[in-house]
């Protein structure tokens, strides 16, 4: 079912590819659609202009580190921002956080309910819990209910399990939790960091680089 094409692209054998067993999937950028830019569009629309500037001074810091591994709470997150634009509530952070989620295409559901009959498949993100919450409310409503457990054998967030990629330790634990092989498993994820990572635990991984997951597919 994976398209042998992508064995040269990660440096590996055909055989490799053909041994594969599991797949873990990143979230955004390869099963979500997500637009970075609209979060920064966002904040400007709420008269926070320099967000893009604060956006990346706070990436810089331990801040976002600390959201995604669940050492803040999201209350936390959200008056280190009011610090820059004190007048910004709650909600009006969460909507503008949240702009960067898009959609979850068709074609991914397709393919990953096609697939699990074949493969175990795993999600692993590096999130939060704010941007979980609008996830679950965006399956909700469009899908009648939070159909993750239905396209996945077991979801990993970053924020609950208290791990980011692309430190090692993040993917180990997959492993060890859900019981699967190195050499069985690949991961898909759209950093090239988290790629780095995921190798160093002898994980097979593909970086989806301008493509979409349905490119890498046979069904």
């Amino acid at each position: 079912m994976i398209n042998n094409s992508i064995a040269h692209k990660m440096g590996v054998n055909t055989d490799d590819v053909q041994n594969v067993k599991n797949i873990i999937f990143d979230l955004g950028g390869v099963i979500f659609n997500i637009n970075y830019q609209s979060t920064i569009d966002a904040f400007k629309k709420l008269n926070f202009n320099d967000f893009d500037m604060i956006y990346t001074k706070m990436k810089q810091s331990t801040l976002f580190d600390l959201l995604e591994t669940g050492k803040i709470p999201p209350q936390t997150f959200r008056n280190e921002l009011r610090k820059y634009k004190s007048k910004l509530n709650d909600a009006e952070i969460d909507f503008a956080w949240n702009a960067m989620i898009k959609d979850l295409p068709q074609a991914n559901i397709d393919l990953l309910m096609n697939i699990r009959s074949t493969y175990r498949i795993f999600l692993l993100s590096n999130t939060n819990a704010i941007h979980i919450s609008y996830v679950v409310k965006y399956l909700e409503n469009n899908f009648g209910e939070n159909i993750f457990p239905k396209l996945f054998e077991h979801v990993y967030y970053s924020h609950e399990i208290g791990l980011r990629k692309p430190h090692p330790d993040a993917y180990a634990f997959v492993l060890e939790r859900s019981g699967l092989k190195p050499d069985e498993t690949l991961f898909i994820d759209d950093l090239q960091a988290n790629i780095d990572g995921a190798k160093e635990t002898g994980i097979l991984s593909y970086h989806l680089d301008n493509e979409l997951i349905t490119d890498i597919f046979n069904y």
